[in-house]
């Protein structure tokens, strides 16, 4: 999107999301009980074994600290820090509240291993989908893809609405056959620097729709990880749940892309001052 971290994280996407939210959670509400009432459904109380642990309640925290890190090492309140090295900070304050807690070094090594290895595994996976979504824009945009998506925007007069529903659709629809909500966003954004520098777009205007439409349209695919494992612990069908999430969704696609149109600006000159 050509914008700093904290400008598309948090003063963009952030109220977006936000926005998105809230209209999700009234829809969600009125949509199940909806259903419901439709189906006869009585609810009960069920049984959850507790789970035990042994860290301290605080240790609740120390997920947020990268977020908090990069709030105060932005230049302003405090020296400004890549991402990696807040990353590595926070990493290294959770090992020694660790040390200090019980003074057992071969712990705290312990854990740094599960979490050097998880690291590992999920940059495996980021690494496979970033060449693979190379590869994807290049042929994309050899076949001429990319220049009939400008040609077709542009043939309707407002470029940037149309080819920012084109996005979305196609990113949506990627999500819900994949069942991922990382490879179809990854898969198109690669064509999006290309697309917005050639029809005059701001990149954020492209691009924040379609981070949330991959993000969501994975909620309403029957075989993404995450309905499967919902579907499971409630023992009902993966289509259930899909039920369920379809209109929430909806709502809040529909609700990030007017937002998206009121508080993105749509031009590249709006954003460069051109």
């Amino acid at each position: 999107a050509e914008m700093p971290l904290i400008d598309f994280a948090f003063k963009t996407t952030l109220p977006i999301s936000i926005a998105a939210i809230i209209g999700m959670a009234i829809a969600h509400f009125f949509w199940q009980r909806y259903l419901d009432k439709k189906e006869n459904i009585s609810h009960e109380m069920l049984d959850v074994a507790e789970i035990t642990t042994t860290a301290p309640a605080f240790y609740a925290l120390l997920p947020f600290t990268p977020i908090i890190g990069v709030l105060i090492f932005d230049g302003k309140w405090g020296p400004q820090l890549h991402i990696i090295t807040i990353l590595v900070i926070c990493m290294l304050l959770a090992a020694v509240l660790e040390f200090v807690r019980g003074f057992n070094t071969q712990n705290v090594f312990s854990g740094l291993e599960v979490a050097y290895r998880g690291m590992a595994d999920a940059f495996a996976g980021v690494v496979m989908l970033l060449v693979a979504a190379g590869v994807f824009a290049q042929g994309l945009s050899t076949i001429g893809f990319i220049q009939s998506l400008i040609s077709i925007a542009t043939s309707f007069g407002s470029a940037s609405i149309i080819l920012m529903l084109v996005l979305v659709i196609l990113t949506m629809l990627a999500a819900m056959t994949t069942g991922s909500g990382n490879a179809p966003f990854y898969a198109f954004v690669e064509m999006i620097p290309k697309l917005a520098h050639s029809s005059g777009i701001n990149p954020a205007y492209l691009s924040i729709p379609m981070l949330q439409a991959s993000n969501l349209g994975r909620t309403i695919s029957p075989v993404s990880g995450v309905v499967v494992a919902v579907a499971g612990m409630a023992k009902i069908s993966p289509f259930e749940v899909v039920k369920r999430t379809s209109v929430p969704v909806i709502v809040g696609l529909l609700i990030v892309i007017i937002a998206t149109e009121i508080m993105v600006p749509g031009a590249s000159s709006a954003v460069t001052g051109g």
